[in-house]
């Protein structure tokens, strides 16, 4: 037996919390029963559907991908693009997968995939401490100040980012550029390519090397692989500013 808004959520429908809301205002039947108290169990055997429409419970999955540019990291795409999900076999497009977080349409690198809501908004929730790692081909070749700057936090929009680790990697004097590192525990929208136009050095190249503990090694571009029980639990905890 197990909660209501669990099985839900192992279904693919939504997160856990999303369940909760759902069962309390009224969408939720178990074996045709309308069901609006939160701590209801149902067993495997039980027909549970929301609006009517049954909720099947599905193997939990958790990849890596290593995202090659110009692909777009959603489910679908109105302009027929090819996505993060299209790119996988079969058998896993069926499974009701979404990306944890974005990568932008011309950046690549690592970017998690699963259909495990409650495990998506503990990484990208907004409490989440996880960091982010990315490599940036600037055109132009950053100083230590603007590196120092970037680091304090820079005020990007209506936001001052969080303070970050930044560091230069190779430089390229022969055609004026070089490529810095940037670790993040935060990730608003193009928020690296902003925070580097902010300081004056525009992006031409973006990859995403780290996400967590977890890289795209041993991953060509558009390569999966499953994640490990100990890589999850990995993750699970540094979300939350735990070692482990």
């Amino acid at each position: 037996m197990e909660r209501l808004q669990k099985i839900i959520a192992k279904g693919g429908v939504c997160s856990r919390r999303k369940a909760e809301e759902l069962i309390t205002s009224g969408h939720v039947k178990v074996n045709g029963i309308l069901i609006t108290k939160l701590g209801f169990k149902a067993s495997a055997s039980d027909a549970v559907t929301v609006d009517d429409k049954p909720v099947i419970t599905k193997e939990l999955k958790y990849l890596v991908i290593n995202k090659p540019r110009y692909v777009v990291s959603s489910v679908s795409d109105d302009h027929a693009r090819n996505t993060v999900i299209s790119i996988l076999p079969q058998n896993l497009q069926d499974l009701r997968l979404y990306p944890i977080g974005r990568l932008d349409y011309d950046t690549k690198g690592v970017l998690l995939l699963t259909n495990d809501g409650d495990f998506m908004n503990e990484l990208v929730g907004p409490n989440s401490t996880l960091e982010k790692e990315y490599l940036a081909r600037l055109d132009g070749i950053i100083t230590k100040n603007e590196l120092t700057r970037l680091q304090q936090g820079v005020k990007i929009e209506d936001y001052v980012t969080r303070r970050c680790k930044v560091y230069l990697s190779s430089v390229d004097h022969k055609n004026n550029s070089c490529l810095c590192g940037i670790i993040l525990t935060e990730g608003k929208y193009h928020q690296v390519k902003k925070m580097f136009a902010e300081v004056g050095f525009p992006v031409k190249r973006m990859t995403r090397i780290r996400f967590g503990n977890i890289t795209s090694e041993g991953l060509k571009e558009g390569e999966f692989r499953e994640l490990t029980p100990h890589e999850i639990k990995c993750l699970w905890a540094m979300s939350q500013g735990k070692s482990f």
